[in-house]
């Protein structure tokens, strides 16, 4: 009787232990990025918010990695759907807004090449958006640098977008081929800070990220291959100038003027 009982009692505690663990650990799909839409969701509750920290397994290869959590639960990512693979471990996690409601995360791995993802809160609940675009350029690997800060309030992630991490606004980048990132290396920017200047093998390709407006200025590839004096050559012979809409764009000088500091817009 003893022995059965112990069975009995045996069996609600590993259900219990199974239903804790369905309840604190949860997947989610990724959904593709929708244009124009924010991220700065205002908690109605003070628990409605999420949590980033740092996860507690000792086999690390990559560095230090980190979790999400929303309440008790630890959110994961399933990253392949063929072989229902996911993730719930990053190599990075930052918050996007100060509400704590939106989270952008990069897969642990490789932190150039490894994907990007939003973890937010949408109507008090969970959701992941992917933050990446297929891309058959012939020199991805060159140009896919993974996240790289334009100031201190926001970041490039491999040339496609701009991520404010204040109010939790995401922009999409324009390309120059639609089919494929943009094939330079993220070079400085406006006074303004929105238009991002990209050194092609050719040109300087220019974008504005809000109005999402393009030039694109050949220049001699002896100029942009000088790695050493490029930043000079440009101080020297290149100026913003604003077209009829008031956006800037550097163009070549017609006269003596001259960039004042290009430290100043200096990536």
């Amino acid at each position: 009787m003893k022995l059965k009982l112990c069975a009995i009692l045996f069996s609600v505690v590993l259900l219990s232990c199974q239903q804790e663990k369905e309840k604190k650990e949860k997947t989610y799909t990724a959904r593709a990025f929708v244009v124009s839409e924010s991220f700065n969701e205002i908690p109605k509750k003070k628990e409605d918010v999420l949590s980033v920290f740092k996860s507690d397994s000792t086999n690390k290869p990559d560095g230090q990695q980190f979790s999400i959590k929303f309440k008790d639960t630890v959110l994961s990512i399933q990253v392949n759907a063929k072989d229902k693979k996911t993730a719930d471990h990053f190599s990075m996690a930052q918050f996007i807004n100060t509400q704590e409601t939106a989270v952008l995360v990069q897969l642990a791995g490789n932190k150039v090449v490894a994907p990007f993802y939003i973890v937010s809160l949408k109507n008090g609940s969970p959701e992941v958006i992917s933050l990446n675009r297929p891309s058959n350029g012939k020199e991805d690997l060159k140009y896919t640098k993974g996240l790289e800060e334009q100031r201190r309030s926001s970041y490039v992630i491999n040339n496609d977008f701009l991520i404010t991490i204040v109010n939790g606004k995401v922009y999409p980048i324009k390309r120059q081929r639609e089919d494929e990132r943009i094939q330079g290396s993220y070079f400085l920017n406006s006074p303004d800070k929105s238009t991002l200047v990209f050194l092609t093998p050719s040109s300087l390709y220019q974008v504005n990220y809000l109005t999402n407006e393009v030039f694109n200025l050949p220049v001699s590839s002896k100029i942009i291959s000088d790695s050493i004096r490029i930043f000079q050559n440009i101080q020297s012979n290149y100026n913003w100038h604003k077209n009829v809409n008031g956006t800037s764009f550097l163009k070549e000088n017609a006269d003596d003027n001259r960039i004042v500091d290009i430290k100043e817009f200096k990536h």
